[in-house]
């Protein structure tokens, strides 16, 4: 049995119960694939002028048959990635907001754009007067959903690029438009934000696609780790556009085959059919095509589709009818690393460590120099210590380095001209991560290379005895991330205090720095799926004063099953493996806020860390004697 066999298997309620195969890597295509993006000039800090862009949207929408009375701009594009190209950057382009998560809605005389409390001080920044800012979670402030179906009272409809809202999200919101007496929901099948912006809207990429280690349908991540393959058309991402279809008998990769390099096809061998990207919706509706059967035979036959799948491609298939909407098979089975991928995750955070060890040294050393420094300076020469390490394939996001106040901004992005100089008297918060052959590194330290406030070191003193408190857990399977999200929140909520943002994501292997469908909060989605062996999961726990200064601490852990002098239930208990190794900020810990067992396991740590770093440094190297300092014992 194949991979692709036991996958469709898994799917069948009929077969076997979902498997996970543990496969063998491939052989790599040794070449860096990507690198760092130019971000467009609208990344600063700054509003832009979005009238015009409007009025041309505005007199789009009275021109289109039908008229559409609202216009939904979501982020994501035709495959719901959480990266995008700059090509699908549709919301930055009408709003002026370059958040990674929100929602634009347009009507002929009102705008208005949802995000969460990540973004409300970005928001608040660049969205200019034309723009309504919906506090997504505060009181009294509606979702995106309930401020688009108010707008479509009296019988108006709401529009939206059938290609970028999931099915199942496209047919609640349609009835919730009904239900609040709206003329319901309108796919469209072009994209009036593409209209307005015209021949300025960047081109898609056409790079090609690289042979990878590890297991990679509309998907990108899923369709890469499925045919075990990467690509760079998106940013920080290493996949390509494209889409899957598999059958019983059958397997076929819809994709822009001048990306294929001869030693791509050979590898994906005559077994998977080569078809042409844009075919993929014409053929799907021939594949999809009613047959002569009963009416159990169609029920029994329907077409499976992802949660996350587009409308057009659900209706490609012949609609609501013809398909069984799930969260997909292949999610649940690439969220679980096998022990190869295990192994390349351990050995890339060492490589990474050592690179962010010598970074905090340099920059404490220049620092202390009185070499001036801005944000981007710092970050530019953090992947220059990165691309030194073996297997270096680019940069998994856009490094976030903020000093002093920009700290608090939770996804903030330096940019010249009008970043900040890092100040050596204020907080630095450095959340930054990498691509690797062999693994996704994803790592936040905050330090200080001056004297701290009494509140600093408290606050970070805090969200570490929170890190330490999740890192720390034994739980019981079946345990899911939103069960243990108060772990790391308790020594704050005793103060107060909390943050606006998750505990933890998935990580995915040589792939997505963010990937499903686990996840350390509250949201419902991570009460779905529960923590198993072999998951890999941010630990980072934080705490911002708005204009002041900010505080995250961020691990990699992986998921492994530990030894408990009971066994209550007879069933499995599960604990964290460290992956990442980089010190703890000695500068900013209270000790006298910190427990026996809280040191212990601060000094047990920081002695791993060294042991496992050190060799990367010679002898009286300002990275050895700086590592020498952050993890002695305290």
């Amino acid at each position: 049995m194949n991979n692709l066999t036991r996958l469709l298997a898994a799917t069948n309620p009929l077969t076997a119960p979902l498997f996970r195969p543990r496969l063998q890597p491939t052989a790599f295509l040794y070449r860096r694939f990507f690198s760092r993006s130019q971000p467009s000039t609208a990344d600063l800090m700054e509003s832009v002028d979005t009238s015009q862009r409007l009025k041309k949207l505005r007199e789009l929408m009275q021109n289109t048959t039908p008229k559409v009375d609202v216009y939904i701009v979501p982020s994501e594009d035709a495959h719901a990635s959480e990266y995008i190209a700059p090509c699908d950057a549709r919301r930055e382009f009408i709003s002026g907001f370059t958040g990674s998560a929100g929602c634009g809605v347009i009507t002929s005389d009102k705008a208005a754009l949802s995000t969460d409390g990540r973004y409300f001080s970005q928001a608040e920044k660049q969205l200019d007067c034309n723009w309504t800012l919906l506090k997504q979670g505060l009181p009294d402030v509606p979702t995106w959903q309930d401020w688009a179906c108010e707008q479509a009272q009296d019988g108006k409809n709401v529009a939206v690029d059938a290609t970028l809202i999931s099915a199942r999200d496209a047919k609640n919101l349609d009835e919730k438009i009904k239900k609040k007496g709206g003329a319901g929901l309108v796919a469209l099948t072009n994209n009036l934000i593409d209209e307005v912006w015209g021949g300025s809207r960047p081109a898609r990429t056409a790079k090609p696609v690289i042979n990878s280690p590890g297991f990679v349908v509309s998907m990108l991540d899923e369709i890469m780790w499925l045919y075990n393959i990467r690509g760079s058309d998106i940013p920080y991402n290493p996949v390509s556009f494209s889409y899957a279809v598999v059958t019983p008998d059958k397997a076929s990769l819809y994709i822009d085959s001048s990306k294929l390099t001869d030693e791509v096809k050979k590898h994906l061998g005559s077994e998977i059919e080569i078809r042409p990207y844009d075919a993929i919706f014409e053929e799907v509706r021939v594949l999809s095509s009613p047959v002569e059967a009963t009416e159990e035979a169609k029920e029994l036959n329907k077409w499976m589709v992802s949660s996350k799948a587009s409308w057009a491609l659900v209706n490609a298939l012949g609609g609501y009818d013809r398909v069984e909407i799930t969260r997909s098979p292949i999610e649940d089975a690439k969220a679980i690393k096998n022990e190869t991928e295990l192994n390349g995750m351990r050995a890339c955070h060492i490589r990474d460590g050592a690179a962010l060890i010598e970074y905090f040294a340099w920059l404490e050393d220049q620092l202390a120099k009185g070499i001036v420094l801005d944000e981007v300076d710092a970050a530019d020469q953090l992947e220059e210590f990165r691309k030194t390490k073996e297997h270096f394939r680019g940069l998994s996001f856009a490094t976030i380095s903020s000093t002093g106040p920009n700290a608090a901004v939770i996804h903030y992005h330096p940019l010249k001209p009008g970043c900040a100089i890092v100040d050596p008297k204020a907080i630095y918060l450095c959340d930054s991560g990498a691509q690797y052959l062999d693994g996704t590194t994803d790592t936040t330290r905050t330090l200080h290379f001056g004297v701290p406030t009494e509140m600093e070191k408290k606050a970070y003193t805090l969200v570490l005895k929170g890190h330490i408190a999740l890192s720390s857990a034994v739980f019981p399977k079946p345990t899911s991330g939103m069960a243990l999200d108060a772990l790391a929140r308790q020594f704050l909520w005793a103060e107060g205090l909390d943050y606006r943002h998750g505990t933890g994501h998935g990580v995915g292997s040589f792939l997505n720095v963010h990937e499903g469908p686990i996840g350390i909060g509250t949201r419902p989605q991570y009460a779905e799926v529960p923590l198993a062996a072999g998951h890999v999961i941010s630990n980072e726990p934080g705490y911002y004063e708005d204009g002041d200064f900010g505080i995250r601490i961020e691990n990699l852990v992986a998921v492994k099953e530990v030894e408990t002098k009971h066994r209550f239930g007879d069933r499995p208990y599960f604990g964290f493996e460290h992956l990442t190794m980089v010190p703890m900020c000695r500068n900013l810990i209270d000790v006298s806020l910190l427990s026996p067992e809280e040191k212990k396991w601060l000094n047990s740590y920081h002695a791993e860390v060294y042991e496992k770093t050190k060799g990367f440094f010679g002898e009286d190297s300002l990275a050895l004697k700086w590592l020498e300092r952050e993890t002695a014992e305290i």
